[in-house]
C-alpha cells in the first residue's frame, strides 16, 4: 500500500483579486485541493522574494503568489513589481538547484472562483511531481 505524497504550499494571495477569487470559489462550492496555506497580503507587489525563500526552508514543497491580472491591481503598479521580482526569484531558484515547478505565479481576478480552481489543482500537481523538498532545508543558505 503506498500513499501519495500530499505537498505542503504556502500561498500569497492578493486581498482584492486572488484572495476573493479563492473566497468565490468557496462559497460557490467549488471543490480544489486542500494543500494550500493561504497567506493573505494587500498586494502581490508586496511579497518580498526573501518570503518564498523562507516558506521553502520552514518546511513548505511549493510556493504559490497569486495576483491581479495586468491593468486591474488595485494598486496600479503592484503587479509589474512582482512580476519583476518574482520572475528574478524563479530564475534565481532555478540556478541554486530549485525545481521549477516548487514556485508558481498566477493572476485570478475577483470573479474567477472556477480559475482558482485550475490553478490550485495545477499548482499541486507540479509540486506532487516533483516530490518532498527535504534537500533544500538541509542546504541552509544565507541569502
Amino acid at each position: 500500500m503506498s500513499e501519495q505524497f500530499e505537498p505542503n504550499i504556502v500561498a500569497f494571495l492578493c486581498n482584492w483579486c486572488s484572495y476573493a477569487g479563492a473566497d468565490l470559489a468557496g462559497t460557490s462550492r467549488v471543490s480544489y485541493p486542500a494543500n494550500l496555506k493561504v497567506i493573505r497580503v494587500m498586494c502581490s507587489g508586496r511579497v518580498n522574494p526573501l518570503f518564498v525563500v523562507n516558506a521553502l526552508q520552514q518546511g513548505a514543497d511549493g510556493v504559490l503568489v497569486s495576483g491581479c491580472h495586468p491593468g486591474d491591481c488595485h494598486y496600479m503598479e503592484g503587479y509589474y513589481y512582482a512580476r519583476r521580482r518574482l520572475g528574478l526569484l524563479k530564475e534565481l531558484l532555478s540556478f541554486v538547484g530549485v525545481d521549477p515547478r516548487r514556485f508558481q505565479m498566477s493572476w485570478v481576478s475577483a470573479s474567477e472562483g472556477q480559475k482558482w480552481k485550475e490553478v490550485v489543482e495545477k499548482t499541486v500537481a507540479d509540486v506532487r511531481a516533483a516530490g518532498s523538498f527535504e534537500g533544500f532545508r538541509r542546504r541552509r543558505i544565507n541569502w
